[in-house]
């Protein structure tokens, strides 16, 4: 979603905004090591992976990404459970997508960097993810 509206990922090869990285938010110690484990199968382990912690509420996307892969390895977190993908082609985005709810993990919220997002707060983003899920569900139990 950017700017309010919906758009459809295709499976390209195109890569979307932002350098590759992932920012994982939520997840037990022993989820964190899963996670890893799931790119490691599907070969998308050289992808930095940065664990957001307790604290980084207030933290812009941007100032999250500039951090080490491996950084909150091994620490949990009350955050919202939540992905945001940055700089994935397409056809990466469906792969970790589709691969992670065949998994058996908990159900999480996805995303990828914007120009728009990069600016958030991690917490700001993954209220409006919560907000955009919420609408999601209505609209489909209508």
């Amino acid at each position: 979603m950017e700017n309010g509206e919906f758009y459809r990922v295709e499976k390209t090869k195109e890569r979307m905004y932002g350098q590759e990285k992932l920012l994982v938010c939520g997840y037990a110690p022993e989820e964190q090591q899963e996670f890893l484990g799931l790119l490691k199968e599907l070969g998308l382990d050289s992808i930095p992976v940065v664990f957001v912690e307790e604290g980084d509420d207030e933290v812009t996307l941007v100032e999250l990404l500039k951090r080490d892969g491996g950084k909150g390895m091994g620490r949990p977190s009350s955050l919202r459970r939540a992905v945001i993908m940055s700089g994935f082609t397409q056809e990466n985005l469906h792969l970790l997508i589709s691969a992670y709810r065949k998994s058996g993990l908990p159900q999480q919220l996805w995303a990828t960097l914007t120009p728009v997002s990069e600016n958030w707060s991690i917490g700001f983003l993954l209220r409006e993810l919560e907000k955009e899920a919420e609408t999601i569900r209505r609209t489909q139990n209508k």
